[in-house]
C-alpha cells in the first residue's frame, strides 16, 4: 500500500479546473463513495450526487441510504473520499454497488488498492480522480418537503428509507 496521494502518483489539481463532465462521469461512469479509518474503512458505488460552488468554496453533494453499510462510516468520519475510474474498472465498481462490506471484503475481490490521503481518507491508487472531502452540512431527505412527488413515487417504495444528503468542501483533489 502506498503512503500518500504522492506515493501513488498523484498530483493535486484545482477542482475548478477539473476537465471532466461531472454530469457523466456521475450519472454514467459512476463513482465510490468511501469513509473510515486505515484499520477499517468501506467503499460503494454512487451514481446520485453532484459538485459545484456553495459558502465560497467548492463542493460536491452525495446521496446515501441509511441501510447502506458505508452509512455508518460516514457518519463517524469527518469526510470521505469520491473516487472516479477508467472504464476499465467497471466490474469492480459493479461489486461495490451490488455487494455489501458486511458480507465480503469488497478490497480483495475487487482488488482495488487502497491508499490514504492528506486528511486520512480513504481512497483507491487505481482512480483517475479522487476528491478529498470534508462534511460540512447532512439532512435526512423527508417526503414531505418534495415538491414534486414524481421522485417519491418513482425511486422510492413505502419500506425503503430516504436517502441522507450530504454537502462537504473539496479540501483537495487529486489527478494522474
Amino acid at each position: 500500500m502506498n503512503n500518500s496521494m504522492q506515493d501513488a502518483n498523484y498530483r493535486p489539481v484545482d477542482p475548478a479546473e477539473i476537465k471532466d463532465n461531472l454530469i457523466r462521469l456521475i450519472s454514467s461512469d459512476w463513482m465510490l463513495v468511501t469513509a473510515g479509518t486505515k484499520e477499517k474503512f468501506n467503499t460503494m458505488t454512487a451514481n446520485w450526487g453532484g459538485m459545484g460552488y456553495l459558502w465560497h468554496r467548492p463542493v460536491v453533494f452525495v446521496f446515501v441510504r441509511p441501510e447502506r453499510y458505508t452509512y455508518g462510516f460516514i457518519e463517524a468520519a469527518s469526510g470521505f473520499t469520491l473516487t472516479f475510474f477508467d472504464k476499465k474498472y467497471r466490474k469492480a465498481l459493479n461489486l461495490c454497488g451490488t455487494k455489501s462490506g458486511r458480507d465480503c471484503d469488497k478490497v480483495k475481490e475487487t482488488g482495488l488498492t487502497p491508499v490514504f490521503t492528506d486528511l486520512g481518507y480513504p481512497a483507491f491508487t487505481e482512480a483517475s480522480l479522487v476528491l478529498e472531502c470534508r462534511k460540512l452540512y447532512a439532512s435526512q431527505l423527508d417526503r414531505d418537503h418534495f415538491l414534486d412527488q414524481e421522485p417519491v413515487k418513482s425511486h422510492y417504495n413505502t419500506r425503503d428509507g430516504l436517502h441522507k444528503v450530504y454537502i462537504a468542501g473539496i479540501e483537495k483533489a487529486w489527478t494522474r
